[in-house]
């Protein structure tokens, strides 16, 4: 590299087609700047301008260049070393974090297809804690091994620390939707399970894990 300095500017849905441009293969005395219509803003640490454009723009010192390839398209694996990232005020929440509903990002997928990142299209998935969670490894064979439950079902199972107490669960059992369905299930331990287990599913499905783990616990009692 000429100058092992790079500025990541981070595309959303407003410069996407500018961006586009500027991606074919110029030759190095061209200004892509000027050929995608776009406005160079002085860097504080590093050479290279940022694109004003960019809701996000993240100053790097290039610390080794990777070839993943010699074939066409095989590209390069670029490490960097952050030295600051500019970010635009009204792009972020409340607390001062980036939000992802106003950013309006876009993601490059394969060939010419892109998506944008709506607000419909977002969706959390709550982190393990702190704590070691039990894992799918840690889940009773039946809800393990269940054909009602998906993968990603007892994926939410799995992450937890502890499991309700006998009590939470006891109590969980005397709710009249949940009576109801173990009162007409007495002497059929198949159907049980199933219907249970569907209950269950609900639950994840509403993100109510807790509640879900106790009619789990249900469906393992004799």
């Amino acid at each position: 590299l000429e100058v092992p300095e790079c500025v990541i500017n981070v595309v959303n849905y407003d410069m996407v087609q500018q961006m586009s441009l500027a991606s074919a293969p110029y030759k190095s005395e061209v200004n892509e700047f000027e050929k995608a219509g776009f406005t160079e803003q002085r860097s504080e640490l590093v050479k290279p301008p940022r694109v004003a454009e960019a809701p996000v723009q993240i100053e790097c010192l290039v610390q080794n260049v990777i070839p993943l390839g010699e074939e066409g398209g095989a590209g390069n694996l670029i490490v960097c070393d952050v030295k600051l990232v500019h970010i635009r005020e009204e792009i972020l929440d409340k607390s001062g974090k980036i939000d992802q509903q106003k950013i309006d990002l876009v993601a490059r997928l394969g060939g010419d297809w892109y998506c944008r990142i709506t607000p419909e299209s977002l969706f959390k998935v709550p982190r393990p804690g702190k704590g070691s969670v039990i894992g799918i490894d840690g889940l009773p064979e039946p809800i393990k091994n269940s054909v009602v439950l998906s993968g990603n079902d007892l994926g939410r199972l799995g992450n937890i620390t502890d499991l309700p107490d006998d009590n939470s669960v006891a109590e969980f059992a005397q709710k009249a939707a949940i009576k109801n369905l173990l009162d007409a299930t007495i002497g059929d331990d198949f159907t049980r399970e199933r219907e249970l287990h569907r209950e269950a599913k609900k639950f994840l499905d509403d993100g109510k894990t807790e509640e879900a783990w106790k009619i789990l616990l249900l469906s393992l009692q004799e």
